[in-house]
């Protein structure tokens, strides 16, 4: 087992960070390369150094390793909560809170609680945590990132349900990879330490697939090598400045205001496919250190449907968790509003779906990415193209809408 370690100076001020607690995350790319092992192993050592280390939350999923680490631990007994007729267990926080260790052990970041807790997300709870000056190492498998959603679907064939915002992993102190070869991985599930033996056999058969862990593993590297040269780049991360609304610098001219940063722009329609673009332009975003704007451009006075609002709902809820600022703009022009919305922002990069087939009148007037990169010169231009079109070699096409 090797581990890779990426320091992040995280979202908080220095002031802040004096009485605020530090997070180190372990990450892996699946259940059972010993996240949760490591996490108590290591809080442990801290307390054979004299720390006051508490469990908050553990679950050791019934594996005897994991469970022989917790032993001499102090744990904070969970709480139960009644969940139609299920007790299920869930972080006592207010207890934890009351305890005040110096450092406190709380596993699977990404958990959705119990409703009528206090938090919808154990992440949230993490969060009151650290503001009360408690020290935390938590775990989470890398498929739970909200910006690697549409990729891991896409590598494994299964949709995660749980996510966490990007912003909370790279809010880290710390974030420790514990890595292991797919077929390391395999061999401990066969032997029954990942998961009880009578569910061994479909798990191979389904997300437990060599190529599934293969890319998974790759996906995992790739992050935390990502997080290591984006704070190497960026001494004042672009997360710290989209957390607490600071815009990049930017100088202005007499052809309007030119980004000296990165500024990205995505620009999509009130349609499902639409997530996919967003949490491409986050990972770019990412990447380049920038700032992130989603436009959507609606027809003025059209009435929207109860469709038009659930997409729309969706994709603020999607922007809030990616740290992105979601803008509503009304026009009869969906380029020209897009034009204007880009130089007043000083965008530098512009995201959109691939345009679908032009039919009826649509065939007579000028597309939508060429009129783009006429009226943005000097921005680039991106084309977010879908990924389950590409074996069989068919054109990527999406639905009508404001990127049509």
């Amino acid at each position: 087992m090797t581990e890779v370690c990426s320091a992040h100076e995280g979202v908080r001020t220095q002031t802040a960070r004096s009485v605020q607690g530090r997070l180190k995350v372990f990450i892996g790319m699946a259940a059972g390369v010993g996240k949760t092992y490591r996490m108590l192993q290591e809080g442990r050592a801290e307390s054979d150094r004299g720390r006051d280390v508490a469990i908050g939350y553990l679950e050791p999923h019934g594996r005897e390793e994991t469970s022989a680490q917790a032993a001499g631990l102090e744990e904070i007994p969970p709480r139960m909560v009644d969940y139609r007729g299920t007790p299920l267990a869930e972080i006592d926080l207010p207890a934890v809170l009351a305890r005040k260790p110096e450092l406190c052990l709380i596993d699977e970041l990404a958990h959705t609680n119990a409703p009528g807790i206090e938090h919808e997300k154990r992440y949230e709870d993490v969060q009151d945590v650290l503001a009360a000056g408690i020290d935390v190492y938590s775990t989470v498998n890398v498929q739970h990132l909200e910006s690697l959603n549409d990729q891991v679907i896409q590598l494994t064939g299964t949709r995660v349900r749980e996510t966490i915002p990007d912003e909370v992993l790279a809010g880290a102190d710390e974030v420790v990879l514990i890595d292991l070869t797919p077929e390391a991985l395999i061999e401990r599930l066969r032997a029954g330490k990942v998961y009880p033996h009578e569910r061994v056999p479909a798990a191979l058969n389904n997300f437990f697939k060599i190529e599934n862990l293969s890319a998974l593993r790759e996906t995992a590297l790739r992050h935390v090598a990502e997080g290591v040269e984006i704070k190497r780049l960026a001494p004042a991360p672009a997360v710290a400045r989209r957390e607490e609304g600071i815009a990049p610098p930017t100088a202005t001219s007499g052809a309007g205001t030119q980004a000296i940063a990165e500024r990205l722009l995505a620009l999509v329609a009130l349609a499902p496919h639409s997530q996919r673009i967003v949490r491409r332009a986050s990972r770019s975003a990412e990447r380049l250190g920038a700032r992130l704007d989603v436009l959507i451009v609606r027809p003025p006075g059209r009435t929207p449907s109860a469709a038009d609002r659930e997409q729309l709902e969706a994709l603020r809820r999607l922007s809030s968790m990616l740290g992105a600022k979601l803008l509503v703009e009304e026009g009869e022009d969906v380029a020209a509003t897009a034009i204007e919305t880009a130089r007043r922002l000083g965008s530098t990069y512009v995201l959109m779906g691939a345009p679908s087939s032009r039919r009826g009148l649509k065939r007579f007037s000028e597309p939508l990415l060429l009129r783009l990169l006429e009226g943005l010169p000097g921005v680039d231009i991106r084309i977010v193209a879908d990924p389950t079109l590409r074996e069989d070699g068919r054109a990527a096409a999406e639905p009508e809408g404001t990127d049509a």
